[in-house]
């Protein structure tokens, strides 16, 4: 896998707008390199399918064939990045780019939510150095947006250092980062 990230364009953006290819991408990402088959039990799809959508993430350069994996015929995949971004400013010009990345978002926020929901419905099931280190925490901070921006970029900057510097040790974490302006209809908020 490409050790950094890539900044999606429209084309990339758009492929990647679909519940099973992000499923595919994401667990591509964090369980290695598959086949479709194996990937298809895992999501709960069919070998089909899985090939197709495959192909199209490969179409556009967000998956690639992994030859040194295959046998004969059986074809396995891995991610081409780490990671994928993209700028509002980029897609703010073509309505179905900002479609695209809003499906993107929302899907994404709602897997978070899910990820984290499971974790507090079982964390009492892992050793109490797992449950200690671990941690849900929300933030109400006053900035202007060139701060946030700034808390945002030094927020990456401390996950990527960590990236660097892992060994291989411990288990997979997710780390998850949302830094936006309060909504009036938020908790808390004036309507």
């Amino acid at each position: 896998m490409d050790e950094s990230g890539v900044t999606l364009d429209s084309r990339q953006l758009r492929v990647l707008a679909h519940p099973l290819r992000s499923r595919l991408l994401s667990a591509l990402r964090l369980d290695g390199p598959a086949t479709a088959t194996t990937l298809a039990a895992a999501m709960g799809s069919n070998t089909g399918a899985t090939s197709y959508h495959l192909r199209q993430l490969a179409a556009v350069g967000l998956v690639v064939e992994d030859a040194e994996q295959g046998r004969g015929r059986e074809r396995w995949w891995r991610a081409a990045h780490d990671s994928h971004s993209w700028y509002s400013r980029d897609v703010a010009g073509d309505p179905d780019d900002r479609a695209a990345a809003t499906w993107l978002t929302e899907y994404q926020v709602r897997l978070f939510a899910e990820m984290i929901a499971g974790w507090v419905r079982d964390h009492y099931t892992h050793p109490p150095a797992w449950r200690d280190a671990a941690e849900v925490s929300d933030f109400g901070l006053t900035l202007p947006a060139d701060r946030l921006r700034a808390l945002n970029d030094d927020l990456h900057a401390v996950i990527e250092r960590y990236e660097r510097e892992a060994t291989g040790e411990g288990e997979q974490v997710l780390v998850f980062i949302a830094g936006f302006p309060r909504l009036p209809s938020a908790p808390g908020g004036s309507e």
